[in-house]
């Protein structure tokens, strides 16, 4: 198996498990994750994802050059790549990254799709497609440049450097660097953080942040009321009003 999915209460966890090639991806493993992947977006009784890769020397390298496709396939596209977190689907869950060690191009990719990013004190970080004579094509040239200074976005891009954890924290790539032992569990913690709000509050959020992006403030504004509007007729709304004036934990259902 090229991910190993598991269900740890309301969290979704998926492991990259191709340690022998750095968690690189194959075609089938491809698959896997966007079976996972769907799988967590429609089950009601996940409400967060984590994303980590096996071992300790690889989050993610991105697509496996060497098993996967031949330089014509490659070149003419003639084996279609399955839809992914990065380009084809949409997931309005809450995901957490849990990067150890190498995220590289399509890694990389992965990392930019997740809303939540915990890196281990080992990680690297980088797009090196330009050293291949290629670009991102999982979204990177659209979405770096989105979340990081357009300068730093550039030097990824366009030089195929790589840094550090801790440069990727001081430029705001990822939340958190924990040392290598933590890293699941700190990201187990975060997503707890996540379970412990409302969940259709935290879906509603992600979709008004998302695209709220590619609108006009005026729209963007009308969009949050919308969203609004919306969640003030959940039951998690009720819920919410409730326990606070009772001054207790709420019990929130997802409707």
């Amino acid at each position: 198996m090229g991910v190993d999915y598991t269900k740890d209460g309301k969290i979704a966890i998926l492991i990259l498990n191709r340690p022998h090639v750095l968690n690189a991806l194959d075609i089938a493993t491809l698959q896997e994750f966007h079976d996972a992947i769907i799988d967590f977006n429609n089950d009601p009784d996940l409400w967060v994802g984590i994303i980590s890769g096996a071992g300790e020397k690889a989050f993610c390298t991105g697509i496996d050059l060497r098993s996967t496709l031949s330089m014509n396939e490659y070149q003419d596209r003639s084996q279609p790549l399955p839809a992914t977190l990065m380009r084809g689907l949409e997931i309005n869950k809450p995901l957490i990254a849990a990067i150890n060690g190498l995220a590289l191009g399509g890694g990389l990719e992965i990392v930019l799709s997740c809303d939540i990013r915990i890196a281990a004190e080992n990680a690297s970080l980088g797009s090196p497609e330009v050293t291949l004579g290629l670009i991102p094509a999982w979204g990177g040239t659209q979405r770096l440049p989105r979340q990081i200074p357009w300068c730093q976005a550039a030097e990824l891009l366009l030089t195929g450097e790589t840094i550090d954890a801790h440069e990727a924290y001081r430029i705001g790539l990822v939340n958190r660097v924990v040392p290598k032992e933590q890293l699941l569990s700190s990201a187990k913690e975060w997503a707890q953080v996540l379970c412990n709000a409302a969940p259709l509050a935290v879906r509603a959020a992600k979709e008004a942040m998302y695209m709220g992006l590619n609108l006009p403030l005026e729209e963007g504004l009308e969009l949050e009321d919308a969203l609004e509007t919306y969640l003030k007729g959940t039951e998690d709304f009720y819920e919410g009003i409730k326990a606070f004036k009772e001054n207790r934990k709420p019990f929130y259902q997802a409707r």
